[in-house]
């Protein structure tokens, strides 16, 4: 009987006893929902989730099956932008602050609070060499300069050995920075940065691995460090063999990660020949190599559509007086200029701006200008009535939406998504929105 109760107490203890993440977002009101997410190498897995109160308060419980980790809390869409990670160590409770304007702030939880500390105070450090190099007075004294790197030294050792044992400790020792013995000059320090700057990375640790640590270790080598008399683009490139050199150990699967968050930042910047050196030289091989044919067809549709390229060919009927002939826009010669416009019927937006753009070219003579208007539809009726709005467009029916090979051929997401043709059917613009292709069309065609 006495074994029998120990049981029932045990149980709850094992099963239920719990840690929690909690803390408070501000704005107050602005949030409505925590989604905990533990990190893994290569993707996220989601945990669980919690309301965020009025006032700003949110409590995530972590029973026993919760296991040590970095966690990803996204409060917002999208979830790739509105995120921060911590660590849970399975031993304690993770309390924080959070300000849409400042970040995080850790009030409980012994390895978070010293891995911020230590990123406080290395940057201090870091800020205090950049004014030292900046204060041409201070230039000739190399006693407070090799201060300053002594106590970088010292900072370094001391949260090494206060995180020993932890997880804190794998992104501080990761994170230690290039050190000078003695005082040198700016051009020689940044050079030895640059050089040493991978030194303490290891791109096989599953610590690592499982955080955000190494896609922003890259982005700052890659965009960071900058190279005497070379070109924006040149130097990206040359960083990026850089670092893809120094992750060689890595599984195939993290470096093929590491590439496609790269990737991405180079769409978003419209650094094209930049995101398609990469794909060229490193990922689409690692693809190949793991058979993943859905980000290889990925890439080479973004790679086909880049601007100077010509356009994917596609077929589409079009009217000649009573008759009613197949022609391809490879072949076909109307205009100096084109615009191959993807809407819907069904795309508020696109009811909205379609009607701006015929407007818009009323007064072009066709000789000039020529639209492709290419409806991407689940069914024909909408658009076949709405089409006749529209009569100095040429119209193509997307059939299957975003299943119509047209618009997979064009990397189509979103409607309305706009391409400019020369006569040539080379891609001489991609506009953002609609206010971008009319000042496109305000310089480039004379009305």
């Amino acid at each position: 009987m006495k074994y029998f109760l120990f049981i029932i107490f045990l149980v709850p203890n094992v099963f239920f006893g719990q840690h929690s993440i909690k803390g408070k977002f501000s704005p107050e009101g602005e949030f409505k929902l925590a989604l905990l997410y533990k990190v893994e190498p290569t993707h996220s897995s989601y945990i669980t989730s919690a309301p965020i109160e009025s006032d700003g308060n949110f409590e995530i419980k972590l029973d026993s099956t919760i296991t040590k980790g970095v966690y990803r809390i996204t409060y917002a869409v999208p979830q790739e932008e509105y995120n921060f990670d911590l660590i849970y160590n399975a031993e304690e409770d993770v309390e924080l602050n959070f300000n849409l304007e400042t970040g995080v702030e850790f009030i409980n939880s012994r390895e978070n609070k010293l891995l911020e500390s230590y990123t406080n105070s290395m940057l201090m450090v870091t800020n205090s060499i950049g004014s030292y190099y900046k204060d041409k007075n201070k230039a000739k004294d190399t006693l407070a300069l090799k201060s300053i790197f002594q106590t970088q030294r010292e900072a370094q050792e001391r949260y090494e050995a206060a995180t020993k044992g932890t997880l804190a400790s794998h992104f501080i020792k990761a994170n230690t920075p290039y050190i000078p013995e003695n005082a040198i000059d700016v051009n020689a320090y940044l050079a030895k940065v640059k050089a040493h700057f991978f030194d303490y990375i290891d791109f096989k640790s599953p610590v690592l691995q499982r955080s955000k640590f190494l896609t922003e270790r890259i982005l700052n080598y890659v965009f960071g460090m900058s190279s005497l008399n070379k070109d924006e683009v040149t130097t990206y490139k040359e960083n990026i063999a850089v670092f893809y050199k120094k992750m060689e150990a890595a599984p195939d699967e993290i470096k093929k990660a590491l590439l496609v968050d790269l990737w991405e930042q180079m769409v978003d910047l419209k650094l094209e020949s930049v995101a398609n050196f990469i794909t060229e030289d490193y990922l689409a091989d690692l693809c190949v190599k793991l058979n993943d044919q859905q980000l290889l067809s990925v890439l080479l549709a973004f790679q086909n559509i880049a601007l100077g390229n010509v356009a994917p060919d596609f077929s589409f009927n079009i009217e000649k007086g009573s008759k009613v002939e197949q022609q391809k826009l490879s072949t076909l010669n109307t205009s100096k200029t084109y615009i191959i416009a993807f809407w819907s019927s069904t795309c508020s937006h696109c009811l909205k701006e379609i009607p701006e753009l015929h407007k818009l070219i009323a007064p072009i003579k066709t000789k000039d200008l020529q639209v492709i208007a290419i409806g991407l539809e689940k069914e024909v009726y909408n658009w076949n009535t709405l089409k006749f709005d529209f009569p100095k467009f040429i119209h193509v029916y997307g059939e299957g939406k975003w299943e119509n090979p047209i618009s997979n051929a064009y990397n189509v997401t979103a409607t309305p998504t706009y391409f400019v043709l020369d006569e040539n059917k080379r891609i001489i613009n991609k506009p953002e929105d609609f206010e971008a292709l009319e000042l496109f069309l305000e310089s480039h065609i004379k009305q």
